[in-house]
């Protein structure tokens, strides 16, 4: 069995909430893409936990977590992590653990560059999260970044540093700055000694596990909409965010998700910048934002929230390939006796229902149409036929606008707060 569970929107849709919830039934997870650019909140028995690099499955005390080739880590933050989890009980060690030792390393250097461009764009930026993401991902593909794998080799680190610094440093004394060699060797020296022995071929563990038949979910971070090439460019991540990216980030290529769960927050939400056709303001767009805790998992940002998009949701259930999809924060939305749902698009003037080009999407007014609401806490219902009618209607309203059936309904932020569509 091979799962992949992926955001639908712009991100926080809480793909993290369902794969510790999905992890129960799978040997190993497996985070693909990404680096702490994004959190995942879990709440369970054990507590509330953020977590921007590690696989969300690290909760279950039997799943093996494997973080992919695909990732860039950054070597702090992500040892301050393992750190904040132990204190809280979770064990965590190199047997329920494993660094591909393919994945980028995100220097200090990055997390610089990525704060000065977006100083620099002033009111063009795009929102950058400033930790590195962008500019280590650039060096990704211009082949001018180390893996993991290098601080296993001691003897040839220096070496790469220092070619890799005396050209960084042509960019930074255009902004006035120069890295010294001393302080990232340094760096790198101080969180290698932690992080060393989680690091192997990942690629090797997951090929074993197939072969054994073993199950294996896939977890993606953020959403179709901020995918490098089938997002809303340039207000994206710098990495592949689609289910069909998994095999690959993850350290098997030829392995591909034989289902793809698909994530939807009841109603839209959105950190940053860029376009946002359902966006509310007012009154209440601060009601939602307040009922649903909409601040960034990672930068504690107040989100920008809005209606549920049904373009943009049947666009990121189409590229993503979506199988299945989990609509979550379904109690959020009986804060309103109206619930409102974007069905289409006005664009110069005609009505589309299909998610358009980028460049067109600061043209669309969002098209609005009102459901009954239930105006009751449904945070206790764990079946879908004892929820009120009106939040019945809503569910079976957007499987049908959508297209695609909903398995999962999440009714709360606890574990066990959830029910079956069927």
């Amino acid at each position: 069995m091979r799962t992949a569970v992926v955001g639908i929107n712009w991100g926080d849709e809480g793909k993290g909430r369902m794969v510790d919830l999905l992890a129960e039934s799978y040997d190993i997870v497996v985070r693909y893409q990404g680096g702490n650019n994004a959190g995942h909140t879990v709440v369970n028995e054990k507590g509330k936990f953020i977590l921007n690099l590690l696989p969300s499955g690290i909760l279950r005390d039997s799943t093996i977590n494997i973080m992919g080739p695909g990732m860039v880590i950054d070597l702090k933050h992500l040892t301050e992590e393992i750190e904040r989890l132990k204190e809280k009980g979770v064990s965590i060690t190199p047997d329920n653990l494993k660094i591909s030792d393919r994945a980028t390393i995100c220097l200090p250097y990055h997390v610089m560059q990525d704060c000065l461009e977006e100083d620099r764009l002033k009111g063009k930026k795009f929102g950058s999260t400033r930790r590195g993401i962008g500019p280590v991902y650039g060096d990704k593909y211009m082949k001018k970044t180390l893996k993991m794998g290098d601080l296993l080799y001691d003897d040839q680190l220096k070496t790469k540093v220092s070619d890799l610094v005396e050209w960084k440093n042509l960019l930074f004394s255009a902004y006035g700055e120069k890295i010294e060699l001393s302080s990232i060797l340094e760096w790198l020296k101080k969180y290698s000694m932690i992080l060393s022995p989680f690091v192997t071929n990942t690629g090797d563990i997951l090929r074993k596990a197939e072969k054994e038949g073993k199950s294996i979910l896939f977890e993606a971070q953020l959403g179709a909409l901020r995918d490098v090439d089938y997002g809303i460019l340039p207000y994206t991540t710098s990495s592949t965010t689609l289910a069909s990216y998994a095999g690959i980030g993850s350290g098997v290529p030829e392995l591909t998700p034989i289902s793809v769960i698909g994530i939807v927050k009841a109603y839209s939400s959105c950190v940053g910048e860029g376009p946002f056709v359902s966006e509310m303001f007012g009154e209440d767009g601060n009601l939602l934002r307040e009922a649903g805790g909409e601040y960034g998992a990672a930068t504690g940002r107040p989100r920008r929230v809005g209606a549920i998009d049904i373009p943009a949701t049947k666009y990121g259930i189409l590229v993503q390939g979506a199988t299945e999809i989990a609509i979550t924060k379904l109690d959020i939305l009986s804060c309103f006796k109206q619930i409102p749902v974007c069905t289409q698009y006005e664009l110069e003037g005609k009505l589309i229902s299909d998610f358009p080009y980028p460049s067109l999407l600061n043209k669309c007014q969002p098209h609005i149409e009102y459901l009954e609401g239930w105006s009751q806490d449904i945070s206790d219902i764990r079946k879908f036929s004892d929820l009120p009618e009106a939040a019945q209607s809503y569910l079976l309203f957007l499987e049908k606008e959508l297209g695609c059936k909903i398995n999962y309904v999440s009714v709360g932020k606890e574990r066990d707060q959830y029910l079956k569509m069927r």
